[in-house]
């Protein structure tokens, strides 16, 4: 079973905007070929960003995390400060939290649509031992053999 840590873009897309592009991980934590893990930095992120006025949706914060809660693994990132400095540094100094994530729980991939973490893993200067993809571009792992 594939390990997955998602960004809050992708969090919104599957609990929010009901996006097509969350359609590879949904389907892949249905059909038990992932787990999705987050922390409890991670799961802040997505629960000050469900404040924010998201358009035209009227968004239930509480409703929210309550799902995420139930789809994800919450887990205590006990990362040393040597494992955080042996990952690249991203441009966006907020999202090295799904960096240290990924790598504390041992993800197989840190499932983003944000362009400072997939200029990462384009760059490949410091590698990780996990990829980091867009959702289409993780639908052939997640769909499995």
């Amino acid at each position: 079973m594939l390990r997955l840590v998602l960004d809050t873009q992708i969090w919104l897309d599957w609990l929010v905007f009901d996006d097509n592009d969350a359609a590879p991980v949904r389907n892949a934590v249905a059909l038990k070929r992932a787990q999705v893990f987050i922390d409890a930095a991670c799961e802040a992120e997505l629960e000050r960003v469900l404040a924010y006025d998201l358009g035209k949706r009227k968004v239930d914060a509480a409703a929210c995390l309550a799902q995420c809660r139930r789809l994800a693994h919450l887990f205590t990132n006990n990362l040393s400060k040597e494992e955080k400095s042996s990952l690249p540094k991203c441009r966006d100094p907020d999202d090295q939290k799904f960096l240290e994530a990924a790598l504390a729980i041992g993800a197989d991939i840190l499932v983003t649509k944000d362009r400072a973490l997939l200029e990462l893993a384009r760059r490949r200067t410091r590698p990780v031992p996990f990829r980091i993809a867009t959702p289409a571009d993780s639908g052939p792992l997640l769909r499995g053999p």
